[in-house]
């Protein structure tokens, strides 16, 4: 079997909110990605969080050119030739991001071609696997955001993740301060708390966008709330202040979704500074890379779990791996997702089951993918 033809196709997703009563316009960006073969079996990847347009060009001029005639089964083989092509020095980024797309593509290809879905070629460890639900964004104010709470246990979720931070680093020059932000981030917390009671696992997630001292300081006045991890706390996942702030905090840390080489997670790892690490199948280079990474948190003992949406795709990993963890079924992602992919498996009573359909057992609707694109994009917003 050959590679035949490679395509990428970069998408502005928009996305309408309708939340209690509460009407929000957004969108994500994603960039699809398809491959072709001389056998006639196709397979589709993506990536997400993102300049899609950066995607598409890095994969039509470079990446696809490169890998024509290739094994599309030989995912090692087309792993390690897009890693020298995209980043031989060892960046880290956009080139994770192509590589990503390409290599949920092929495994596609591959569970098509030998008649299994992923998570059993990955290892079968697992038919199902648990679902976190994130649905705890800005928009809300304290009483909305406790009601949202309630609205995701009353339809099944028994884990739930809040946003905090609301990139405060970002926006520094902004009239509200850091410790206004987390002083607020508090208030939220609790409200949360007090609306789903001590048996809901809480998790919270600043996306990077707190400083080492505010992050300590929010860890520290929520303790007594049973956050079940903070995410991301600190920018640039940097890891000796990661480590420190796991020293003085008793909530568990999780970071990695952004990550893009394994080098990166290595050294979360060996400083220390980390629970749970989170690879990204959409974004820290596919299955091939997750799969490394998850044998080092296995090796290290450390948590694995899912951040950074796209849980269609994560699932697979986290079914067919042993040490397999939570999956993070993020709510404005799920739209974009459930537009653009027919077949998409919904959670229920906090937990989804994997296809028996080989491949990643969900089909493009491309009339909607094609109409999508059609449309102008928006540079600069909506990344996730």
């Amino acid at each position: 079997m050959k590679i035949t033809r490679i395509q990428a196709t970069p998408l502005n997703v928009p996305v309408e909110i309708d939340i209690l009563g509460l009407r929000r316009s957004s969108s994500l960006s994603v960039c699809m990605v398809e491959i072709e073969t001389d056998t006639g079996l196709v397979g589709h990847g993506i990536t997400g969080i993102t300049e899609e347009e950066v995607i598409a060009s890095t994969v039509n001029e470079i990446a696809a050119p490169a890998l024509i005639g290739d094994d599309p089964l030989a995912t090692e083989a087309v792993w390690e030739k897009l890693y020298w092509l995209l980043s031989p020095r060892g960046q880290t980024g956009y080139a994770s991001h192509a590589i990503a797309a390409i290599d949920i593509a092929l495994w596609d290809i591959k569970g098509k071609a030998l008649g299994l879905p992923v998570w059993r070629l990955l290892g079968g460890a697992r038919s199902k696997v648990p679902v976190y639900a994130t649905f705890g964004f800005s928009m809300f104010d304290r009483e909305q955001l406790a009601a949202a709470a309630k609205l995701w246990i009353s339809q099944g979720y028994r884990r739930l993740k809040m946003v905090v931070g609301h990139q405060a680093l970002a926006r520094r020059d902004s009239p509200r301060t850091l410790s206004e932000v987390i002083a607020e981030d508090e208030m939220r917390i609790r409200a949360v708390r007090e609306a789903v009671g001590p048996g809901i696992p809480l998790y919270i997630d600043a996306n990077c966008s707190l400083d080492h001292f505010h992050a300590v300081e929010l860890a520290r006045r929520v303790e007594d709330c049973g956050i079940a991890f903070f995410e991301e706390p600190i920018t640039q996942n940097d890891a000796r202040m990661m480590a420190d702030m796991r020293r003085r905090t008793r909530i568990p840390l999780a970071c990695g979704q952004n990550e893009g080489l394994a080098f990166r997670f290595r050294d979360l790892l060996l400083a220390e500074a980390v629970d749970v690490l989170q690879p990204n199948v959409v974004i820290s280079g596919g299955y091939t890379q997750c799969a490394r990474i998850a044998g080092m948190a296995q090796a290290f003992n450390v948590g694995l779990a899912n951040g950074g949406a796209w849980a269609p795709w994560n699932m697979h990993l986290h079914a067919g791996l042993a040490y397999g963890g939570l999956v993070e079924q993020h709510y404005v992602a799920t739209l974009v997702a459930e537009q653009l992919f027919d077949g998409l498996p919904r959670p229920v009573d906090g937990w989804l089951t994997l296809p028996e359909t080989p491949g990643l057992g969900f089909s493009p609707r491309t009339d909607a993918i094609r109409e999508i694109a059609r449309r102008p994009t928006s540079h600069g917003a909506g990344k996730g």
